[in-house]
């Protein structure tokens, strides 16, 4: 499909896709069984922190996977991250469909993100002129739940372990989500920085859950101030303020469409590690200067169709991400709070 026809073809499919009482029937997530961690032997708290989420989530021990990366580098080399990507692979048994990375840098292979390389094999033409269009995704807003086996591509997201403290919040967030359905807002600001808007036609309208107990939000702010219930938080801002005053829900997923925000150790705009530090269970940012194209970050409507209806947060960020070669998806993986118990 020519790339032009994509924003309008999205367009048709989610003018009507959330109506203020939607009903949604849930669907299958992502399964203990069905995701590989792996662990950098050259860092404790990778060692302490990947452990503690094998047994917090029941990761099957054949599923963990040992590499070696000393010197925590925030790059590595494409001939670098080919040989861990072959060492990983390696390990791992074809019904593995998800990959989760236990380590806070590396973080970027050249201008491509670490989850990108990986998911859709790295990509050096991106490099060439970064704010080009980009490698189109096969998992975009599709409906497979195995994304292996029927797409050829593995699902990855990084644990940052900058604190193992933090770490274990963060899995205990991610592991108690859904166990009880909240109340609960998506909330979804236009701000003024314009050029940081380009998703701003994809909020879904305003209304109700019903089913699950869950309210939509528009706002034209810089800023979410007091919110308590926070399930989702999209904005476009390069520095958000108040993350302080807020709540979230467990399982919640937020970011904010900024050049740099997946730098994670960067300090030229707010990282998205911030995000899981105030509370959300997952993130998503780009490491290299993409431009404002739409499809380089979360599609809001998308990602809310996808997470309402049962996906865990790596498959629902995942799926609304048209474009991720230069995008970083970070937090917990399994969390799903809207997901079918089995």
């Amino acid at each position: 499909m020519p790339r032009f026809l994509l924003p309008i073809l999205v367009s048709l499919l989610l003018a009507c896709a959330m109506p203020a009482r939607a009903q949604f029937t849930s669907a299958p997530s992502l399964q203990p069984e069905q995701l590989a961690i792996v662990i950098n032997d050259a860092e404790p708290n990778s060692v302490q922190i990947g452990e503690y989420y094998r047994k917090r989530r029941g990761i099957p021990a054949a599923n963990v996977v040992h590499v070696h990366i000393p010197g925590k580098p925030r790059e590595i080399s494409e001939s670098r991250f080919q040989a861990l990507k072959e060492e990983i692979d390696g390990q791992l048994k074809p019904e593995v469909q998800a990959v989760l990375m236990v380590w806070t840098a590396p973080y970027k292979v050249s201008c491509n993100a670490i989850t990108g390389a990986y998911s859709l094999g790295f990509d050096p033409e991106q490099c060439t002129r970064t704010c080009a269009a980009g490698r189109p995704s096969p998992y975009f807003n599709a409906t497979t739940a195995r994304p292996y086996t029927d797409l050829h591509m593995r699902l990855s997201m990084l644990m940052p372990t900058e604190s193992v403290e933090q770490a274990k919040a963060l899995i205990d967030r991610g592991a108690g989500a859904g166990f009880k359905t909240v109340p609960a807002t998506a909330y979804f600001l236009q701000t003024s920085e314009k050029a940081r808007n380009s998703r701003a036609g994809f909020f879904p309208p305003p209304g109700r859950i019903a089913a699950r107990q869950l309210a939509t939000k528009t706002m034209q702010a810089d800023v979410l101030e007091g919110a308590k219930d926070v399930i989702i938080y999209e904005t476009g801002m390069a520095e958000v303020a108040k993350l302080d005053t807020l709540g979230f829900v467990p399982g919640a997923l937020a970011d904010h469409l900024t050049s740099l925000g997946g730098d994670l150790l960067g300090n030229s705009q707010m990282s998205i590690l911030r995000w899981l530090e105030a509370g959300a269970t997952a993130s998503y940012g780009t490491v290299s200067e993409p431009c404002n194209h739409w499809q380089k970050f979360p599609n809001p409507a998308v990602l809310l169709k996808h997470y309402v209806q049962g996906n865990s947060a790596i498959e629902a960020y995942w799926k609304s991400v048209a474009w991720p070669t230069q995008g970083l998806f970070i937090g917990e993986p399994l969390a799903a709070p809207y997901a079918r118990r089995r």
